[in-house]
Parts: C-alpha cells; structure tokens; sequence
C-alpha cells in the first residue's frame, strides 16, 4: 500500500478535510542549528577532587 501512494492519498484527504474545517495552523518553524562546545569550553569551574600539573612550554621539543 505504501508504495502505491495509498497514504500519502489518505494523508492528502485528511489534511484537505481539517484545512477546510479550519483545524489547521499552517504556521511552521524550523530550525536545523546544531551547537557543540568541547566539555572544557565553557567557563566554569569543575572539581574534579584532584590536581591538574600544567607543564612549562620551554620544555617542549623544538
């Protein structure tokens, strides 16, 4: 039935009905915005119950 346009025909008629009867609001929004930050990217503070060892940049290979 699905292949044969079948619901799409029914989906057609149903929605043509609640139009005419005025039981739908064709207002639509959509939004497609995806935001990720890294875990470490916002601002606040975590207590992770240990120490962090930062390293001196001089250290490193040339």
């Amino acid at each position: 039935m699905a292949t044969e346009g079948t619901w799409d025909k029914v989906l057609a008629k149903l929605t043509a009905a609640a139009d005419e009867a005025g039981l739908v609001d064709w207002s639509l929004s959509v939004d497609s915005t995806i935001a990720r930050a890294h875990q470490h990217a916002t601002n606040t503070k975590r207590l992770t119950g240990g120490w962090i060892k930062l390293h001196d940049s001089g250290r490193r290979a040339a």
